[in-house]
């Protein structure tokens, strides 16, 4: 009985000392996200009511960020959910508003009770007592950068995917051009392809398209190309060599766009200021 009561009384000191907490950020805020609606939770001020729902249309943004302003809060924490966090810690960071981006995991590994319904206040609460940090979030001109490096790669895979559907178009067709080329993406590869979707047969007229540079003979080559032009394999070959083609234009685009994106980030280092080691510092240093 005696250590139940001194393991009571430890709980209730740990309890007091949980609500006697200093409050780090007074003017915080904390934002439940979700697909259709945000649950927003300002710091408690009278009567007024300290929850409240948004909307996810711009306009319901615009208003969500002015109740922020008229409650005075001034730093805002949100959990980085899907992509939905995006346009509000956009609107908001323009808005002059300090904007922390939690992990999910960082929020749930701090120990208390929550309901669905008040996840928004839980948040609000953890960043008033300064117990949430900020995910890392580059400035605005390598977040564009970011984002056109990112849908690059999305590009590349779907052109990879064409590639694939190529190949199982010939190999269907039983015509072993990838016995013969290295590479079916390359020049000779695509003037073959595109020579069999204009209708050429003549497998030594196919195998005359070949570049120099490969180091397969004609012979091979020729043999390679005599296969079953089936119509319905012929058609899949068409269509996934238009799609690789419209995969190659808008990578070509998204190039266009990386280039000018990089050329108009902002200098770190000023050459001038800090020149790059020369081949001979650098062994001076190693």
């Amino acid at each position: 009985m005696r250590r139940k009561t001194k393991n009571h009384k430890e709980r209730k000191k740990k309890v007091s000392a949980d609500q006697a907490w200093p409050s780090i950020n007074p003017k915080a805020a904390g934002i439940d996200l979700g697909s259709r609606e945000h649950w927003v939770a300002v710091p408690p001020n009278g009567n007024e009511e300290n929850v409240r729902c948004f909307g996810t249309f711009t306009a319901d943004l615009e208003e969500l960020a002015k109740w922020l302003t008229k409650c005075g809060v001034t730093s805002v924490a949100m959990e980085a959910t899907g992509v939905y966090w995006i346009p509000l810690f956009q609107l908001l960071e323009r808005r002059g508003f300090e904007v922390l981006l939690v992990n999910a995991r960082q929020i749930k590994n701090v120990s208390g009770r929550k309901s669905d319904v008040m996840d928004c206040q839980w948040i609000q609460r953890l960043h008033t007592y300064g117990l949430l940090g900020a995910s890392f979030r580059p400035a605005d001109p390598y977040c564009v950068t970011r984002s056109f490096v990112r849908y690059r790669d999305e590009l590349v895979t779907g052109r990879s995917t064409q590639t694939q559907h190529m190949q199982k178009a010939l190999l269907q067709m039983n015509i072993q051009l990838t016995q013969v080329l290295s590479d079916i993406n390359g020049q000779s590869g695509l003037l073959i392809i595109d020579a069999i979707l204009k209708g050429e047969r003549n497998p030594l007229t196919l195998a005359g398209l070949v570049s120099r540079r490969v180091k397969s003979t004609q012979s091979d080559i020729a043999k390679a190309l005599v296969g079953d032009y089936r119509s319905e394999h012929l058609f899949q070959l068409k269509i996934a060599r238009e799609l690789h083609q419209t995969y190659e234009e808008k990578i070509s685009a998204c190039d266009a766009e990386l280039t000018r994106e990089l050329d108009q980030l902002p200098n770190r280092v000023d050459p001038k200021l800090k020149p790059l080691p020369t081949k001979s510092a650098k062994k001076n240093i190693s």
